[in-house]
This record gives C-alpha cells, sequence and structure tokens, in this order.
C-alpha cells in the first residue's frame, strides 16, 4: 500500500552522515508514491549535541500528521540511547549489523566514531586523491600525458556522461580513470583518436538515447546544430559502429545513474580497487 503524503527522514550521525544516506536511501527507493523530505544531521557525537537533534526532530514531529523516521549510524551507547527517545521511527543501522558481526568474529567492534568515511586508511585516501589528480588533468582529453597509467579510457560523443562517471569512479574507488571526446571527425572517419591507439585495451565506450542526448545537450546551447535531434541521432549511430568496429565493450547510459555506469565498466574491465 503506498502513502501519497509527504514523511520526513532524518538521517543522523556522527560523522559526515554519508553512511546513513546511503543505506537509508537505499532502502526508501523501494517505496514508490511516497515523497521523503530527506534531512540530514551530521556530526552528533555528544549527549549534548543528541538532546539538541531529539528536540529539533520533536519539534518537526508536532507539525507533521506523521511521526518522522530517523536512520541513525551513531556508535556511541550514550548518544544513541537519546536519540532513541524522539517522536520518531528509530532505525539504527549499526545495531541491525555489528552485533551479528561480533558474534561471528568473537570479538566485540572498537564503536569508533566516523571510521567509515574518515581518514583511518590513509594509504586508500592517498590512492583516491592521486586517481583524482588524473582524472581531472586528462579530462576531455585535455592531456595525453602517462596515459599508459590509466586504468580505463572513457569514449562518447559529447553529453553521454563521460567526466562525472571517470570522477566518480577515482574518487570512490581509486581508479586511474579518464575520457576523450569522439569527435565528429572521428566519426566520419570510424577511427579512433590518434591519442588513444594502442590503448585500445583500456577503452569503454558509452552510449545514449537520440532524445536524451538531445535534452541534455539543449540545456548547454539551445536551438543549435549540436543539440539538434538528427545530429544527436548520427553522433550515436556513428558512435555505437566504432566501437563494433573496434571491439570496445560500450553501454547505453540514457537511463542509468553514475554508480551504475561505474559499476558496469569496473566490472567489464575488471577494475577492483
Amino acid at each position: 500500500m503506498t502513502d501519497s503524503a509527504q514523511r520526513i527522514v532524518f538521517f543522523v550521525s556522527d560523522g559526515t552522515g554519508i553512511t546513513a544516506e546511503t543505506l537509508g536511501g537505499t532502502l526508501l527507493t523501494q517505496f514508490e508514491g511516497v515523497e521523503f523530505k530527506k534531512i540530514t544531521l551530521p556530526f552528533i557525537n555528544s549527549t549534548e549535541k543528541a538532546r539538541v537533534t531529539v528536540d529539533y526532530i520533536n519539534h518537526v514531529s508536532t507539525t507533521e500528521t506523521r511521526r518522522p523516521i530517523v536512520f541513525s549510524t551513531t556508535v556511541n551507547d550514550e548518544v544513541r540511547a537519546i536519540i532513541r527517545t524522539a517522536s520518531a521511527l528509530f532505525l539504527d543501522l549499526f545495531d541491525t549489523y555489528i552485533a551479528p558481526v561480533e558474534a561471528e568474529l568473537g570479538i566485540k567492534s572498537s564503536h569508533a566514531q566516523g571510521r567509515a568515511h574518515g581518514m583511518s586508511d590513509h594509504g586508500r585516501y592517498n590512492a583516491r586523491i592521486e586517481a583524482m589528480n588524473f582524472s581531472m588533468e586528462h579530462d576531455d582529453g585535455q592531456s595525453v600525458r602517462d596515459l599508459a597509467r590509466a586504468d580505463v579510457i572513457l569514449i562518447a560523443p559529447s553529453r553521454c556522461g563521460k567526466t562525472p562517471t571517470t570522477l566518480y569512479l577515482a574518487l570512490q574507488h581509486a581508479v586511474f580513470a579518464t575520457n576523450f571526446p569522439l569527435t565528429e571527425d572521428d566519426l566520419e572517419s570510424q577511427k579512433l583518436p590518434k591519442a588513444l591507439r594502442g590503448f585500445q585495451a583500456k577503452l569503454f565506450g558509452l552510449s545514449s538515447d537520440p532524445e536524451r542526448l538531445q535534452q541534455v545537450r539543449s540545456e548547454r546551447r539551445p536551438g543549435s546544430k549540436y543539440a539538434s535531434l538528427a545530429q544527436c541521432a548520427y553522433e550515436l549511430r556513428q558512435a555505437e559502429q566504432l566501437y563494433r568496429r573496434n571491439n570496445i565493450p560500450h553501454l547505453n547510459s540514457a537511463n542509468m545513474s553514475i554508480e551504475e555506469i561505474a559499476a558496469m565498466v569496473m566490472q567489464e574491465k575488471g577494475l577492483r580497487r
């Protein structure tokens, strides 16, 4: 049964709130027909802050016809006990999983705050920053220096999602990803950009639907040939032919999120970081 009324959702965390948003938000995607107003409350890491948070949630609760929902990833027992008293449905995402893992491993968890997205793993953090610098330097083919370091090179016509995907791969997974645009000359000649020859094993192609590409390009250059449906359809058709001619794996990104595109690229290229 669906509920058309708006529900207030709080993501409460002793850190940045990213874990609470990710886990809680994923669960909420399963409930269609409900409008969720999402509020993130990060760095709730003391009893004083917890009491202020409860007061705020209770105030919001009095203005709503339905009680709020709280997703919590706080690890401090005192803080968690206080937040539980709020006039809301309280869902502790760590409580659900920590106890079974403790039982399986035979040890108690550290209950350390901010571990999920903190600086506890300096090696991984540095790898992500290095990958991000690489992706930004090589974005849209602006540099061909040290391309051999790339784990994957995305190619596609303009506005098919190359840049956000490479940046996500770098920041989230420390993948050395870069991208090259396929120009009209490349598409007409059915030849890869000269700088990419010799790196065919690293290539992955993106495509789209003509209508979707037209919409995206029209936001940038409305009324132009570049954004016309005919031009979009031509470039996509030529790009897919180029991919097939050169045995380049590719996918249609029109209805995919950046996270989904990145996952497909990593799966196809066998990238694990």
